[in-house]
């Protein structure tokens, strides 16, 4: 399972950073997105899901970490969901005033002529 998981992030990461170096503004914004994807599902397998564990606190456990979840990472990609997704919404904003101000949508905005 951690052979998968260890290529799906580095497919993830891969393919974000090769987008990320496209010279179109909608390719780079998917790049930045996929970039996301694989650090949350970084972030989200470095906490080490636990089965039976308790999430929160309950009487007759002893107060140790043997016996609890460790619920950071989750609130941490919880987090970084909500992030991702606003930046994602000003980036296409700001990529479509972008394109009306200089008819093109490459990055620096100007397009290479043939």
């Amino acid at each position: 399972m951690e052979i998968m998981l260890s290529l799906a992030i580095g497919v993830l990461t891969g393919s974000g950073v090769w987008l990320l170096l496209r010279p179109r503004t909608f390719q780079v914004i998917l790049g930045l997105s996929l970039l996301s994807y694989a650090v949350n599902l970084f972030i989200f397998c470095m906490g080490r899901l636990s089965v039976n564990r308790e999430p929160i606190i309950a009487p007759g456990i002893p107060l140790d970490l043997l016996h609890y979840d460790d619920p950071i990472p989750q609130a941490l990609v919880l987090t970084a969901i909500v992030i991702s997704f606003a930046m994602t919404a000003l980036f296409l904003v700001v990529m479509m005033a972008s394109r009306g101000l200089s008819g093109s949508d490459h990055v620096d905005g100007t397009e290479d002529k043939p």
